[in-house]
C-alpha cells in the first residue's frame, strides 16, 4: 500500500546522500587519516544522526524550527562553529615525517567511540538535513501515512545512509589510497580543511527560505 511512497522516498534519499557534503567530506577524512576502522565507525556515526533528524520530523519539533528564525538560525550557527572549529585544526596540520606517517597508517590511531561522535555531531547540526527531513516527512510523506510506517522509513533512511558512507569509508581507507595521501597528508588534511571551513562559511552566511 505505502511501496509508492517508499519509492520515493528511497529515490529522494539517494539523490540526496549521494551529493558531497560535510557528512562526506569528513567521512573521506576520517578514513584517509586513521582508516578503515575509524571510517566505518564516523559513517556508522553519521547514520545514526539520521535518527535525530526521524525523531523532531515525526513529533513536529522540526516544524517549530522552520517556523522560529531565531532558533533555525541557532541551529545553523552551531553547526557552523563545529565545521569551522574542525576545518581550522585541518587547515594548521604540519608535513610528518615519512615514519611517523607509516607509523600512523598502521597504528590507526583513532578511537572508535570519538570517530562515531565525528559523523554523529557533523550529521546531527546539520541544518540541511533539517530541511531535507522537514520537507520530506511534510510534503512527500503523506500526514496520514501511519507514525509506525513513518518510523520505518526513517530506520530505512538511517541504515541506507549508514551503508553509503560505509563503501565511501572502505574505499578511501584502501591501503595504496591510504600510502598516497600519507606521502602528502598535510596538503590533504589542508584541503579537506579548506572544504569544511567553506562549507561552515557558506552555512554561516545562508539564509532560510
Amino acid at each position: 500500500m505505502y511501496w509508492t511512497e517508499f519509492l520515493t522516498v528511497a529515490l529522494i534519499h539517494l539523490l540526496a546522500v549521494a551529493s558531497p557534503g560535510p557528512d562526506f567530506a569528513i567521512v573521506v577524512r576520517e578514513s584517509v587519516a586513521y582508516g578503515r576502522r575509524a571510517g566505518i565507525f564516523t559513517a556508522l556515526g553519521v547514520g545514526c544522526g539520521i535518527f535525530v533528524h526521524v525523531a523532531y520530523s515525526l513529533l513536529g519539533i522540526g516544524l517549530i524550527v522552520s517556523q522560529s528564525i531565531v532558533l533555525f538560525n541557532a541551529l545553523k550557527w552551531l553547526a557552523a562553529a563545529y565545521l569551522l572549529y574542525i576545518g581550522i585544526r585541518a587547515l594548521r596540520a604540519r608535513p610528518a615525517d615519512p615514519a611517523s606517517a607509516e607509523l600512523q597508517l598502521a597504528a590507526g590511531a583513532r578511537a572508535p567511540r570519538a570517530a562515531f561522535v565525528t559523523g554523529f555531531v557533523t550529521n546531527g547540526l546539520n541544518p540541511k538535513a533539517t530541511l531535507f527531513f522537514l520537507s520530506l516527512f511534510t510534503v512527500v510523506i503523506n500526514p496520514h501515512t501511519p507514525l509506525s510506517v513513518q518510523a520505518g522509513y526513517g530506520v530505512y533512511l538511517a541504515l541506507a545512509t549508514a551503508l553509503w558512507f560505509c563503501l565511501v569509508a572502505m574505499l578511501f581507507s584502501q591501503q595504496r589510497v591510504r600510502a598516497g595521501f600519507a606521502r602528502l597528508g598535510h596538503w590533504f588534511d589542508r584541503l579537506m580543511g579548506a572544504v569544511l571551513v567553506g562549507l561552515g562559511a557558506k552555512l554561516a552566511l545562508s539564509e532560510l527560505h
